[in-house]
Parts: structure tokens; C-alpha cells; sequence
């Protein structure tokens, strides 16, 4: 991987107190010889209150250039972004837009087609990207939006933001949509990670300083990185809210088979036509605190038949020798009664195999008396995303509420 050709801009700390000039910068990365036959892609960084390199740039050229031949720019805007007036920056985001702007036009007067541009914009840069796409008319070929930026453009019109027809496919990340990130859907696809907010890992008090402003928001650009990188495969459901993803009512992709469900990184080719066709799609994941940020899902079906209903929280476990992993189902109470099947999304942090036992609880309400019991008929366990595993089941077992139980499972018979 060649050196940028030049550096990034870093300023001094009063500058960022000041109107400082606005100076766009196109950093060529990797090639040596810009070659208007490849793809561009243009990487574009936010708002820069710290006035210093975004961390990040270096590592995406990096892995973007491992991804196929292409051209690489970082747009450097820091002098426009690295205010502590924010306002200013958002300000600054039209002119640089403008003169990004300007350099595609000249590329494609030099033979270079629209449709061949990929703006990959965090946060304020996600919003550049748009007004770039808008002055051309949405012709270039796609946009990526890491968390694009919130503060002054909720409530934003389309034409004040990124929308879907800035680009011929706009994909969205979101990760911080109750603080820094922005609100609803504004791409062709728009990935929900754990919701849109609150990332596992990240702090959730004032007392964790800096981090707890930026830890969610920031996480959208490692989740890209890990994507780009191959080390997180991280599938998507579409669901109209996190809360039915949540209670597995979206874990199917019938609009996309024989495709699987979409995956967030660089190649979208074989979502993207259905996903043009279908307008605008909203897809939801589940991540872990830390690298490979992948979780392990299963749907669990349970069938219960107990005489009065019941309300709890559902605690599975899987084990391998001496080792488990955990997972406690309880972004609500469930209801468990006579004969009535109950789905489940189940996840889990470890990938534990072989699986040589499972235990699990039905934790209720019910603190003071007697422990009634639950009977299953049925639970059964399909893994998501390992087509190649086998479903586990067992039958008629008796438990009670609070209490754990094990049992090692069994080949499901097809009959039941």
C-alpha cells in the first residue's frame, strides 16, 4: 500500500477558534497514477473539533484498496471542519461540497463516468456527500454514510441532507441516532446496528468523559472498517423496527432469496438491484462490545403447555466442555401458556461448538410463593447463518420458574 502523496491537514489549537480559510485538499492514495478508467473513491471525514488527522482515513484507503483497482482521494477539509463552532462547520460543508464538486466534473470532462464515483462520508462528511451527489443531479454511483451527522439537520428536507437520490445507491450505517447520529431512513438501505443506538461497550454515564459523547458515533466507522476488513460478517435482517427484529419476527429475507440477507461492507452487488426495486429498506443487527463484533444467532421455538399462563424472561446457555455462553432474552417479558408456540431471536457472543449441553431458565416476577411449573413440548434451536448445522431439539421437559435446567440435545424429528 503506497503513502498518501501528501499530509493531512493538522492544525494548530487556536485555529480552531477562528474562521479559519477553507483549503480542500485531495490526498491521492495507493496509485501512484490517477487512471480515470478505475472506480473513485472519494473518503470524506466530519466535523474535527479536535483539530487533529481523523484516526480512521488511513486504515479505510487501506482496506478499500484491497477490496478491487481503484482510485483512492481522502478529501481533506479540515481546515473547513476544525471548528469549535459547529455551526461554522455545517456552514462549510456547501462550499466544500462545491468544490468537490468541481474536481468530478473536471474528471468526468477528462472521460471518467459518474457512475463510477463512491463517496464514502462519516458523520458532517456523510451530509458533503449529499450536496455532492445533489449538484450532479444524483448521478454518480453511490454513497456511503457512516452515522451521518444529527445537530442541525433533524428535520432537515431532503435537499438539506443526504437522501436516496443524491446517488444511483445510497447504504447508511446508523449508530448513534439519539445523540450525534441522525434519525430515519436516508438511503436505498439503511443498517440499524443494536438498534441505531446505545453500542454495547460504549459508556453509558457523563463520568466517562469524552467517550461518553463519541463512543456511539464513532462506532459506526469501526463496524465499516471490521466489514471492509472480512473479519466481521455481519448480516442484516429487514424488519420495520428493531423491536420485531428483536422478538424474531424478521429473520427470513424472503425478498432477497436466493440471495441471503444483505451483509454490511463494500460489495452490495447482489442486493442492490432488489434493494432499488424495493425503494427504501430498513435492516437491523446485533453486535458485541469488541472485534470481531459478531454475534452467533439462532432462532429458538418453544412450545409450552402449562395451565395457567405465565410472564418471564427466557436465559439459554449454551456449553462446550467446560466453557458456555450466555444469552438472556429479556427486552421484555414474554407470555408462555397452554399449547402456544413462541419464537425467539437468540444471540450469542462465542461460537462454541461442539454442543454438548444446553440449560435453560424461564425467570419470572414471581419472587414471594410457590415456583410453578413449566412443561415444554418442544424447544428448538435453528442456527441463522450456518445453513450447514444441524437443528437441536428436545421434548417434554418440566421446569420450573426461576430454576435452571440442562439437557443435552437431540436430533429434531421431523413429525413434530
Amino acid at each position: 500500500v503506497g503513502a498518501l502523496c501528501d499530509d493531512f491537514t493538522d492544525l494548530d489549537f487556536h485555529e480552531s477558534f477562528l474562521w479559519t480559510t477553507l483549503n480542500i485538499k485531495l490526498l491521492v492514495c495507493v496509485c501512484p497514477l490517477f487512471n480515470l478508467s478505475l472506480p473513485t473513491a472519494f473518503v470524506i471525514h466530519g466535523y474535527r473539533p479536535t483539530r487533529a488527522p481523523p484516526f480512521w482515513v488511513d486504515h479505510v484507503v487501506q482496506l478499500l484498496s484491497e477490496q478491487e483497482d481503484m482510485n483512492i482521494l481522502v478529501v481533506d477539509w479540515n481546515r473547513g471542519a476544525a471548528n469549535l463552532n459547529y455551526f461554522t462547520a455545517v456552514t462549510n460543508t456547501r462550499q466544500a461540497a462545491n468544490n468537490l464538486t468541481g474536481f468530478i466534473l473536471n474528471m468526468q470532462a477528462e472521460g471518467a463516468p459518474l457512475s463510477s464515483v463512491h463517496l464514502i462520508g462519516s458523520s458532517l462528511g456523510a451530509h458533503l456527500a449529499g450536496f455532492v451527489g445533489a449538484n450532479l443531479k444524483g448521478k454518480i454511483g453511490r454513497i456511503t454514510g457512516l452515522d451521518p451527522a444529527g445537530p442541525m439537520f433533524t428535520g432537515a428536507t431532503p435537499e438539506e441532507r443526504l437522501d436516496p437520490s443524491d446517488a444511483m445507491f445510497v447504504d447508511v450505517l446508523h449508530t448513534d441516532i439519539n445523540s450525534f447520529g441522525l434519525r430515519g431512513q436516508h438511503g436505498h438501505i439503511d443498517y440499524y446496528a443494536n438498534g441505531g443506538s446505545d453500542q454495547p461497550g460504549c459508556p453509558k454515564t457523563i463520568f466517562s468523559g469524552r467517550s461518553y459523547f463519541m463512543c456511539d458515533h464513532q462506532r459506526s466507522v469501526f463496524l465499516y472498517l471490521c466489514a471492509l476488513n472480512r473479519t466481521c460478517s455481519l448480516t442484516a435482517y429487514p424488519c420495520s423496527s428493531y423491536s420485531d427484529f428483536l422478538d424474531g419476527q424478521c429473520l427470513q429475507c424472503e425478498a432477497f432469496k436466493p440471495a441471503p440477507c444483505p451483509m454490511l461492507g463494500y460489495d452490495v452487488s447482489r442486493w442492490r438491484d432488489i434493494l432499488l426495486r424495493l425503494g427504501q429498506t430498513k435492516v437491523y443487527f446485533t453486535t458485541t462490545a469488541t472485534l470481531p463484533y459478531k454475534k452467533v444467532s439462532y432462532m429458538v421455538d418453544m412450545v409450552t403447555w402449562n395451565r395457567y399462563p405465565r410472564w418471564g424472561v427466557l436465559i439459554l446457555r449454551l456449553h462446550s466442555g467446560r466453557n458456555f455462553t450466555e444469552a438472556r432474552i429479556d427486552h421484555k417479558l414474554f407470555r408462555f401458556e397452554q399449547y402456544t408456540s413462541t419464537r425467539l431471536l437468540v444471540q450469542f457472543d462465542e461460537d462454541l461448538q461442539p454442543i454438548q449441553k444446553i440449560s435453560l431458565s424461564i425467570a419470572t416476577r414471581n419472587v414471594i410463593g410457590p415456583r410453578y411449573k413449566i412443561r415444554l413440548i418442544r424447544i428448538r434451536l435453528s442456527p441463522l447463518e450456518q445453513p450447514d448445522r444441524s437443528l437441536m431439539c428436545r421434548y417434554d421437559i418440566i421446569m420450573e420458574e426461576n430454576i435452571e435446567v440442562a439437557f443435552r440435545p437431540l436430533p429434531c424429528d421431523p413429525r413434530l
